[in-house]
């Protein structure tokens, strides 16, 4: 009888493991790019040369629809300056939104099409790249006609067809030439307008495009 008293006074004593109490996470909605700098507004402005003036002025709806009502970027002419003058907005969603368009604004001002530049303010890879016919070669007088001629082909036929096969844009201006496509395209494009520079013929210029643009189809 003692004994079973002793067991029943000797009772072990439970422990109840505590609940660990789940912390919640705070949620921070993203901040705004109008918050990201301060409430500042970020200014950009193109210049406008003589020569796409008027071309602006009949383009210039095509211009301004995208980056008012898509990236949502004030954009106006300052006809004074002769500067397209932007500028981010409470709503812009994207602090970068102002930077794709000061490019897509530059680009038709070295005489892209709005249809091709317009390419820029929608995808991330793409930029232009521009050199000089002198940096490749010093050339003067006839030679330089002659090689501006090598590079446009009969009626545009050669810089159509290094467009096609590397998917990039190309605009020929007196010496200068811009090439709009992603980094591994504008190398292709550009290696083939040099080599018709330094006075390589255009049939060995497109079978050397032709293997280089099937490599790159693999690798894709």
């Amino acid at each position: 009888m003692d004994s079973n008293k002793g067991a029943a006074s000797m009772e072990v004593e439970e422990t109840v493991p505590a609940v660990a109490k789940v912390v919640s996470k705070p949620n921070f909605k993203p901040l705004t790019a109008h918050e990201i700098s301060d409430g500042q507004v970020q200014f950009r402005k193109i210049s406008v040369p003589n020569h796409r003036f008027t071309p602006l002025k009949k383009a210039w709806m095509d211009i301004y629809t995208p980056i008012y009502d898509q990236m949502k970027v004030d954009i106006r002419m300052n006809t004074k300056t002769r500067k397209v003058e932007m500028m981010t907005r409470r709503d812009t969603p994207d602090i970068s939104n102002l930077q794709k368009c000061a490019d897509f604004v530059h680009a038709f001002m070295l005489g892209f099409d709005v249809i091709d530049a317009v390419a820029l303010l929608r995808m991330d890879e793409l930029y232009v790249d521009s050199f000089e016919i002198k940096d490749v070669k010093t050339l003067k007088g006839e030679h330089l006609s002659r090689a501006i001629g090598r590079l446009s082909g009969k009626g545009g036929k050669t810089k159509f067809a290094i467009e096609n096969s590397t998917k990039t844009r190309i605009v020929i201006a007196d010496t200068k030439i811009h090439i709009l496509g992603s980094f591994a395209n504008i190398k292709v494009a550009r290696d083939s307008l040099c080599s018709l520079i330094m006075g390589s013929p255009a049939g060995k210029v497109y079978s050397k495009l032709r293997a280089v643009t099937a490599r790159l189809a693999e690798r894709f």
